[in-house]
């Protein structure tokens, strides 16, 4: 089915753009296009990765303030894996491996596609590349990260893979990166382990 963009209009420019499309857009049982008006938060792509050593079998997670969840019942402070926007002319790989830096001090060597998808189609054009990368947790310890100039206070959880797919199981993890990232390593746990791990 065919689709047009009529026009387009800047409503907003901050850490994020908010534009208002009229569209025309085929119908599935045929005849005149639909012509419609929508609201667009243009973010870009962004990158989410995992670390996880399949030595000591852990993993990191971060732990942050979104606001986005202000009022949710359990807080705003949320379980989240290590992610970024990608700037123009930067890899999806590349965001990942700088941002486990900044987020977490945490180098990472092999890194594994688990998926890429649309966060929120319906209002936005983000779309993920979600990660697991091959780390050495074994003297990683929690603490606070993040860059203060951006205005982030991150703190890190190294725990027990099997402690976070308790974690996921609980509803304690409530956001999409780990969701996917947790049930892709809870899939493929044993090949990473075969392919990364020392012995």
């Amino acid at each position: 089915m065919k689709w047009d963009i009529l026009k387009v209009e800047d409503l907003y420019q901050g850490f994020f753009k908010l534009c208002r499309l009229r569209l025309s857009h085929g119908r599935f049982a045929g005849g005149e296009p639909l012509v419609v008006e929508r609201e667009l938060i243009r973010r870009g792509p962004a990158a989410a990765v995992l670390p996880y050593d399949p030595d000591t079998d852990r993993v990191l997670l971060v732990e942050q303030f979104r606001v986005g969840a202000i009022e949710s019942p359990h807080g705003p402070w949320l379980m989240e894996t290590i992610a970024g926007l990608i700037e123009p002319g930067e890899r999806a790989e590349d965001v990942a491996r700088r941002e486990a830096l900044e987020e977490a001090d945490c180098s990472l060597g092999e890194l594994v596609l688990a998926h890429e998808y649309f966060s929120t189609p319906g209002s936005s054009d983000e779309r993920i590349s979600v990660y697991v990368g091959q780390a050495d947790l074994s003297a990683a310890r929690s603490g606070i990260h993040g860059l203060v100039e951006e205005g982030e206070e991150i703190r890190t959880h190294v725990l027990p893979a099997d402690e976070a797919f308790d974690w996921l199981d609980r509803q304690q993890v409530d956001t999409a990166f780990p969701i996917i990232a947790l049930q892709w390593l809870r899939l493929n746990r044993e090949m990473l382990q075969e392919r990364w791990g020392s012995g």
